[in-house]
């Protein structure tokens, strides 16, 4: 394999630099989606829903921290239930009215963006 250029290199770089910052910002509506499509969920089952749903690695403290700040913020409510056969329990998320009002307002504030039709594009 050809070793990439100074270049590619830079692109590289600039584009991880990005996706960090983007991850951050779009972790909440993410992790909303998520909650929102499957409720209640449980906290492995949302992490396995952004890793499925981005590709991104997220550690297991900041998944929890970001739980803590969306239920702070009353966008996501809990509840300890007993799990089948074990009668242990465990906590499941919901979203919240106000949760389901934010994520409405953050997609349909989102862009989307579609490849050019043929014969569109700079330029033309």
């Amino acid at each position: 394999m050809a070793r990439p250029t100074e270049d590619e290199e830079w692109v590289e770089a600039r584009i991880e630099s990005w996706v960090e910052t983007y991850k951050k910002s779009m972790l909440t509506p993410v992790i909303l989606r998520v909650v929102e499509a499957a409720q209640p969920v449980t906290v492995a089952r949302i992490a396995a829903g952004v890793a499925s749903a981005t590709g991104w690695t997220i550690t297991e403290r900041s998944m929890y921290r970001s739980l803590k700040r969306l239920q702070d913020s009353g966008f996501l409510q809990s509840a300890e239930v007993a799990a089948p056969r074990t009668g242990a329990k465990r906590k499941e998320i919901s979203l919240t009215a106000v949760g389901a009002r934010f994520l409405a307002g953050i997609n349909d504030s989102l862009v989307g963006f579609s490849p050019p039709r043929s014969g569109e594009g700079a330029g033309n």
